[in-house]
């Protein structure tokens, strides 16, 4: 064994083990974040009115958070991740003020889109330090501990975020982070700032690519915008998206990037795919459960809470020592389980107040899928990366992921209003359910192609 390999081994110094729990932390403020809002919507949609605005809450973040990961991606390889780390706590804060203070939906989705831009330079600046301070086994623990902080908020967070907002109001629900958002900062700043982390002067920032995160961003905006409103401008906003996402997708992505591709190529459309058909898919369930099936606040946030049984159960599941599947047939077992449990979950959205327990057991196969393939995906991206590089392609993994996600909850919004407009909500939450299981079915083609990625899961 190296010396370098002994040190990590060792017991870690305490500034080592603070900048550990301060990563934690950050995760659990973003996850306990996402998981509370999902749940706080629906009030807030009550309170605040323009329900057909109530996608743009989770795309005005996801929209945001793409062009993010892009400008923190580059940043992190040129001047290293500690600026961006600091950029992304300050402006996550930010975002986390002005939506706790909103007075309507508007300025609920600018706070959401501040909150976008600060959650993806943090993602990213995250990722990165776990790269560049910890060895290949040290990262298949933090990632599973990084799985396990979202877990935490993810049992959580919905009863929280429901107690809070019919407690006090749904506003709450934003302010009740900062506290966290604070700790986590105070024990990430001082070991950041002492790190050696040196720049990689050779990497500049290509600014082509920044331009590209815009367009793509105002690209995934223009689909959005199509299905807003079905009518003759619908055409116009459509063919503007595809145009831009078209001119600045390349330049965000790897090198020689194919959609059909294998290796890395598949990897990041296996992450995207299953992430747009999940993502679309929770947006929507709180709402589905509390419209549809007259579920309180409460009982909805269960629902999410049970598919978190199941993201917990793949992301203990994949870090295992004694699994042995490669880890190319972990993310293909995920999005494989992705597609069925949300299959499953739009057979039951179908059919309201008849196949609940099918609701809810597609929603932890769902969960399930995601766990095994989450940080699957974020462990092949590295092993496929050069050094140089990892910044570079993790963006890529992510910019997929947050696209995904983005256009996931955009084409979920389109059926739900289609829906709305012709007073079925029938159609509106079983249609868009279905579109999001065909959406990951995707997934399950690509991860066929990724070719063999060795598994070094070790346990947490």
């Amino acid at each position: 064994m190296s010396g370098a390999s002994q040190t990590r081994d060792a017991a870690p110094h305490p500034s080592r083990r603070g900048l550990t729990i301060g990563l934690l932390l950050c995760v659990v403020a973003i996850a306990f974040e996402s998981m509370a809002v999902l749940t706080a919507m629906p009030a807030a949609a009550d309170d605040l009115g323009d329900v057909d605005l109530y996608a743009w809450a989770f795309t005005a973040f996801g929209l945001a958070q793409t062009f993010a990961i892009v400008a923190a991606g580059q940043f992190s390889d040129r001047v290293g991740p500690k600026l961006p780390m600091i950029v992304g706590f300050a402006v996550f804060a930010a975002g986390l003020v002005v939506a706790g203070s909103a007075p309507t939906m508007p300025i609920l989705l600018l706070g959401r889109f501040v909150q976008g831009l600060g959650g993806g330079t943090m993602n990213l600046a995250v990722m990165v330090l776990v790269a560049r301070v910890f060895d290949e086994r040290e990262r298949a623990r933090m990632l599973t501990g990084f799985s396990a902080a979202w877990m935490g908020p993810s049992f959580l967070g919905p009863p929280i975020a429901a107690w809070l907002t019919h407690t006090f109001s749904w506003h709450w629900v934003f302010w009740s982070v900062l506290p966290v958002l604070l700790v986590a900062g105070a024990l990430v700043l001082r070991p950041l700032l002492r790190a050696h982390l040196p720049p990689h002067e050779e990497v500049a920032l290509d600014r082509r690519q920044l331009a590209s995160a815009a367009l793509v961003a105002l690209g995934a905006m223009g689909l959005q915008l199509a299905g807003q409103r079905i009518e003759l401008w619908s055409l116009a906003w459509l063919a503007l998206g595809l145009v831009l996402l078209w001119r600045g997708l390349p330049a965000l992505l790897p090198t020689g990037f194919r959609p059909s591709g294998r290796g890395l190529d598949a990897v990041i459309v296996v992450r995207a795919t299953s992430t747009a058909g999940f993502a679309g898919a929770q947006s929507f369930l709180p709402l589905m459960f509390v419209v549809a099936e007259g579920f309180d606040l409460q009982a909805a946030g269960l629902i999410l809470t049970a598919g978190s049984v199941g993201w917990m159960a793949g992301a203990w599941l994949q870090s295992r020592p004694w699994l042995p599947w490669r880890r190319d047939w972990i993310i293909g077992a995920g999005a494989a389980s992705t597609a069925v449990g949300l299959l499953a979950t739009a057979v039951a959205g179908w059919l309201p107040g008849r196949l609940v327990g099918l609701a809810v057991g597609g929603w932890v196969v769902a969960g399930l899928g995601m766990g095994l393939s989450v940080a699957s995906t974020s462990l092949a991206v590295m092993q496929l990366s050069q050094p140089v590089e990892i910044g570079r392609n993790t963006s890529s993994l992510q910019v997929g992921e947050a696209l995904g996600a983005s256009i996931g909850a955009g084409l979920a919004g389109t059926v739900f209003v289609l829906g709305s407009s012709q007073a079925n909500p029938t159609l509106g939450f079983g249609g868009l359910l279905s579109l999001m299981a065909l959406l990951s079915v995707t997934g399950v083609a690509a991860a066929a192609r990724i070719g063999e990625v060795q598994n070094h899961s070790v346990r947490l």
